[in-house]
């Protein structure tokens, strides 16, 4: 029988782990114990996603049946091998002044385990990262998150997904990298030279949803209003405020499924696109690799 409580080597760290056979989704009987075995196996995908970006963590401390909570602090009794870098809320802001936080990031398979053990299902960040000596950099990426108004689903979002993608190469950003989100919609991710400044970033972002909008009515809406966007797909360009985060591409989500955002190849987006559970990740980084790689 496995001891309530106990601390496990992780490639040479000691890392505490209680109840390893709690259960995390209800509706599968999915465990504490796998969704670590689940962080494991996608780490070598998922730690370069987290690589220099402080980690907000959603806790389900009972499982996804249970209470959540937002968690952007260290907590107390955290490790003390965890990195943490003391920074305002709202870094690289032009416009906020906000008050400091201490933030954690998680660089190893030692950091995804104790997430795991908190019961940090989903693991969001920023679009910018943050030096060895705590110096905050500019974005290095945008995000656009495409969320559906319903009856609108994922093979709406596919098709507002290639309108988005072309005039982002268009506007010279390159080929971006689809991911449905695990929940009811996707994001879009391009690599940004790290020039501009959060707010330019931003106010791009901006200027594509509205023009995207102008030019398809019935199926784009770049406002949040909920009257406007029943059968659309709201291009959500506030993703790429300094203080916003996203998930991050390989987390688990904390929904009655087990399900994970999940980086697509681009032939793989159009009618019947489905979001993907964590064994079907799994799988696919083994046969098809990386699409961010």
């Amino acid at each position: 029988m496995t001891p309530e409580r106990q601390t496990v080597d992780v490639a040479g760290r000691h890392v505490r782990v209680t109840h390893l056979e709690k259960v995390m989704y209800p509706s599968t009987g999915t465990t504490k114990a796998e969704v670590m075995d689940y962080l494991v196996r996608v780490a070598p995908a998922l730690l370069p996603q987290l690589h220099e970006r402080p980690v907000t963590r959603i806790r389900w401390p009972d499982g996804v049946a249970g209470e959540k909570f937002f968690e952007k602090n260290v907590p107390r009794g955290a490790p003390e091998w965890l990195r943490r870098q003391t920074l305002p809320a709202a870094p690289n802001n032009d416009d906020d002044e906000g008050t400091e936080l201490v933030l954690p990031f998680v660089d190893d398979l030692a950091g995804l385990v104790w997430c795991a053990n908190q019961g940090a299902l989903e693991l969001h960040t920023p679009q910018w990262t943050v030096g060895p000596r705590g110096g905050v950099r500019p974005p290095d990426r945008l995000v656009i998150d495409l969320d559906p108004g319903a009856p609108a689903g994922l093979d709406e979002c596919a098709r507002v997904a290639h309108l988005v993608a072309d005039r982002l190469r268009d506007d010279g950003l390159g080929e971006t990298v689809p991911v449905t989100s695990g929940s009811k919609g996707m994001q879009l991710y391009a690599r940004l030279p790290g020039k501009r400044s959060a707010p330019e970033v931003r106010q791009y972002a901006r200027d594509l949803a509205f023009a995207l909008a102008k030019q398809h009515p019935s199926l784009v809406v770049a406002v949040m209003r909920k009257e406007l966007r029943g059968g659309k797909v709201l291009l959500d360009w506030s993703q790429n405020h300094p203080a916003k985060t996203t998930i991050t591409p390989y987390s688990l989500r904390g929904r009655e499924l087990p399900r994970v955002a999940a980086p697509r190849w681009w032939d793989e987006i159009g009618p019947g696109l489905d979001q993907l559970g964590p064994d079907e990740v799994v799988d696919r980084l083994a046969r098809d690799g990386d699409p961010f790689a």
